[in-house]
């Protein structure tokens, strides 16, 4: 026959103070394994972006498997909705890109700092990684350093952050 023993509240607290106390380590547990999964994301986020960058227009729709179907289906669509001289995937790509890492950016900024605070931090950081995205695609081939992307990128990030604090602004 099993016996229970109990471990007996420290001296000096209740057993709901015991019971508060290992609740409380359990909340920080999943607060920081969820601050680092969210930074965990954003760095993947940052990869993807950097990844689709570095690829040229003849390498999206030739050599990259998966992404290279969605390009030329998305290029196909394009053709025929607006004509073959046409060029809105890029900045539609680059729009959703940031939107995702803007909404991203402020979800684990938010474990630093109030949530509106966050929002326009990540906001800052997403435009100055388009900055550094266009630098980057001014050394690829086929690629060039475009303002107009950059800024499409800031909008992007403008969308995001602000989607994240319409959703959770009630929550906070």
């Amino acid at each position: 026959m099993e016996t229970k023993t109990e471990t007996p509240p420290e001296a000096g607290s209740s057993g709901s103070e015991s019971a508060s106390r290992t609740a409380g380590a359990r909340h920080a547990a999943r607060s920081r394994r969820a601050l680092v999964i969210s930074w965990a994301l954003v760095a993947a986020w940052a990869c993807f972006i950097f990844f689709m960058s570095a690829n040229t227009g003849s390498g999206l729709n030739d050599d990259l498997g998966f992404f290279s179907n969605i390009y030329r289906t998305l290029k196909d669509v394009q053709t025929q909705l607006l004509g073959p001289d046409a060029d809105a995937i890029n900045s539609i790509a680059h729009f959703c890109e940031y939107s995702v890492f803007g909404a991203l950016l402020a979800n684990a900024l938010r474990f630093h700092m109030p949530l509106r605070r966050a929002c326009l931090v990540a906001l800052a950081c997403a435009s100055a990684y388009g900055v550094t995205d266009e630098f980057h695609q001014y050394f690829v081939p086929e690629r060039m350093c475009d303002p107009v992307d950059w800024a499409v990128d800031t909008f992007g990030g403008a969308l995001g952050s602000s989607l994240l604090y319409a959703a959770l602004r009630k929550r906070v």
